[in-house]
């Protein structure tokens, strides 16, 4: 085990040092200039000059990202370009929102499709044909649109739940669930038609085997017979597809968060974009590599759990 986290803990290193090297390039590369954005059109020549070389614009691209590592090993992220705000503190600020959105919006979808592709592989049948539905449901309609429908129906014509806006658990904590409740079923309505079809066909592929027919034949009982023996060993494809969906999750809010209005990490990446602050765009693209290695390395570490083979392969 310790072995999987320190191999895991070394390749994302190198992953890190990648997509942060790849976003600083690209971003350079995207139309827009900080400094025609703070001084308008109508700009000082000299002016202009002068705060393209206090904004580091002036060298070169792989001296700037230099400069940004440099930053980086002092334990800082910089500040924004347009408030000298820390670039930490901003995106602290911000995090809890986003991890509050797609931390829900997996463990519902978790929750809900494993149960649902358990049921259609023991049942088959017309729950197996809709889970194909929800699931092409999930990919054909658009978020967006989706998200418009429900909140013109709860939000506005129902009025049971907020259209916009964010509140703290700490505040209130049925207020901040109240708050969730449409952006995580937006989420979680593709990921939970994805996670029932995996587990769905793994389960299959499990049940179909000879050690589930002997334990069936030796008398184990049906509840331990499909929640201890098959879906332990269909895990390793189930938890698979939920570490993907967690990390697709992190784009997804973006739209979420600006349809609703959401202070997370993904609306400020549009804005940041839009300004092209990029101290503040290579701090969101850290924020979410992290998160990323740490979804993978949780993965990796539950299965081992499952499967003690992988503990020493």
């Amino acid at each position: 085990m310790l072995r999987i986290l320190l191999h895991r803990l070394l390749l994302s290193v190198p992953l890190l040092i990648f997509v942060t090297a790849l976003t600083f390039f690209l971003v350079s590369l995207t139309p827009g200039d900080p400094a025609v954005v703070i001084l308008g059109q109508n700009r000082a020549p000299e002016e202009y000059q002068r705060l393209r070389e206090q904004l580091g614009l002036m060298q070169p691209v792989p001296v700037q990202y230099a400069g940004w590592v440099e930053t980086l090993l002092h334990g800082s992220l910089g500040t924004s370009i347009f408030n000298n705000e820390s670039v930490v503190a901003k995106l602290n600020a911000r995090l809890g929102v986003t991890l509050s959105l797609v931390v829900l919006t997996s463990l519902v979808s978790a929750v809900v499709g494993v149960a649902l592709g358990v049921a259609s592989a023991l049942r088959r049948g017309a729950l197996a044909r809709a889970v194909d539905i929800l699931s092409l449901l999930g990919i054909v309609l658009p978020s967006f649109w989706v998200a418009l429908v429900l909140v013109a129906v709860f939000a506005v014509r129902l009025q049971w739940l907020p259209a916009i806006g964010y509140v703290k658990p700490s505040e209130n904590l049925g207020g901040w669930l109240r708050s969730l409740v449409l952006p995580v079923a937006v989420l979680a309505g593709p990921a939970i038609g994805l996670i029932a079809q995996q587990s769905r066909n793994a389960m299959l592929d499990v049940l179909d085997r000879p050690f589930i027919r002997t334990l069936r034949a030796g008398g184990v009982r049906p509840g331990s017979l499909i929640y201890r023996h098959a879906l332990r060993n269909a895990g390793v494809p189930i938890l698979t597809v939920i570490g993907l969906v967690f990390i697709a999750l992190l784009g997804g809010t973006i739209i979420a968060e600006n349809v609703f209005a959401l202070p997370g990490l993904g609306g400020l990446a549009v804005e940041a974009t839009g300004r092209h602050d990029l101290p503040v765009i290579q701090g969101i693209v850290l924020y979410f590599t992290v998160i990323v290695v740490v979804v993978n390395l949780i993965v990796d570490l539950l299965y081992a759990w499952l499967n003690p083979r992988i503990r020493v392969s």
